[in-house]
């Protein structure tokens, strides 16, 4: 500490984070002007889904649900981050959320981090939107080269409304039709 390698490594750590700034501030201040979808009030049949959740909201459940479909309502691309421990209804949340932007016309993807959650998402999606004329399908490396072509087709002809997947979402070779 003290000598010129610490004063070098001092000087590139501080240019290196400055930068780092200097492009997190121009990715806020580009998202600033975009214009995103203004999504509808939710209605009596959001109301009907929201009800079929088997559990009572927490405050702090309800607090997030309402703010998160404030968010959507305005026509700015939505930034807000969920977070809670397990169990504390963070898949419930965005279910209400994917369910108002199904429903408006619009595709939505759950990305998910690993191969093992993205299959108890997709069982908990499926189990939470029966009933409803949402179709819903799942992407990962356990797909197989049929179901990984009967998906992508889907998402491009927009015959699939949720989907629910791995990095494996991120490909060049998967585009959504809205």
């Amino acid at each position: 500490l003290g000598g010129q390698g610490w004063t070098r490594t001092k000087t590139r750590v501080r240019r290196a984070v400055q930068d780092m700034a200097e492009a997190l501030l121009a990715v806020v201040a580009a998202r600033e002007t975009l214009e995103g979808t203004a999504f509808p009030a939710p209605d009596a049949a959001y109301e009907e889904f929201e009800a079929r959740f088997r559990w009572d909201d927490t405050p702090d459940q309800r607090k997030v649900t309402d703010d998160v479909l404030a968010d959507m309502r305005k026509r700015r691309p939505m930034d807000r981050l969920v977070c809670g421990d397990v169990g504390f209804g963070k898949t419930e949340v965005a279910c209400r959320a994917a369910y108002l932007c199904a429903m408006s016309g619009r595709q939505v993807a759950f990305l998910v981090p690993t191969t093992v959650l993205c299959q108890q998402h997709l069982e908990t999606i499926r189990e939470r939107f029966a009933g409803t004329p949402v179709e819903i399908a799942g992407l990962s490396r356990l797909s197989s080269p049929k179901q990984l072509r009967e998906v992508r087709e889907g998402l491009a002809s927009g015959k699939i409304d949720i989907v629910v997947g791995t990095h494996r979402l991120l490909s060049k070779d998967i585009t959504f039709r809205n």
